[in-house]
C-alpha cells in the first residue's frame, strides 16, 4: 500500500464521473463495502504475513501503515460506522485466519512461541505494529520517527521468538 493515492486522483485515472460510480452501487452503503473489501484484499497482498520474521512483518505493516495514514483513517472510520470489528467483511475475516493458521502452524513447527495461542500473538502483533497511529496528541513525538520501527521489529522479535 505504499504507493497510495487519494481518490480524486484515482477517480480521474479511471476517467469516471461520480455520477457513473452509482449506476454500479445503489447508493454509498455498497460502495463504501467494496471499497473496504478492495483495501483489505490489497493490504493483505501488499504485506503478507512472515512467520519467519514477524518482528519484520511487523515492521513492514507499520512502513505501510505509515505511508499511508488514509488506509488507517479509512479503516477506522469502517469500525465505527459499522459496529467494530465483530462487524467485519468475509474477505477481512478469511485474510485474518489465514494468517492465525500460519502463526499456528509456526508455533507447532517451533518456529514461533507458543506462549500464547496463534489469534492472541496475531492479535499483539497487529497492535504494536500499528501503535503510533491510533496514539493522540503529543505521545507519538515521544519517540523519534526513526527508532519507532525499531521498537516494534524488536518488541515483537521477542514476543515471537520460541
Amino acid at each position: 500500500m505504499a504507493a497510495c493515492e487519494p481518490a480524486t486522483r484515482t477517480r480521474s485515472r479511471a476517467g469516471i464521473s461520480v455520477g457513473l460510480v452509482y449506476s454500479f452501487y445503489e447508493n454509498k452503503d455498497p460502495l463504501f463495502e467494496a471499497v473496504f473489501d478492495w483495501i483489505a484484499e490489497r493490504a493483505a497482498a501488499t504485506v503478507p504475513i512472515d512467520t519467519a520474521d514477524l518482528g519484520e512483518y511487523a515492521g513492514r505493516l507499520h512502513d505501510a501503515g505509515m505511508a499511508c495514514p488514509e488506509v488507517t483513517r479509512f479503516i477506522a472510520w469502517y469500525d465505527l460506522e459499522r459496529g467494530g470489528p465483530a462487524a467485519r467483511r468475509a474477505a477481512t475475516a478469511a485474510a485474518m485466519k489465514a494468517k492465525v493458521d500460519a502463526i499456528a502452524d509456526a508455533q507447532r513447527q517451533g518456529a514461533v512461541s507458543d506462549r500464547y495461542p496463534a489469534a492472541e500473538m496475531l492479535a499483539v502483533v497487529l497492535a504494536l505494529a500499528n501503535m503510533w497511529r491510533w496514539q493522540s496528541g503529543d505521545c507519538p513525538d515521544l519517540v523519534p520517527a526513526a527508532r519507532r520501527r525499531a521498537l516494534i521489529v524488536g518488541a515483537v522479535r521477542r514476543l515471537a521468538t520460541p
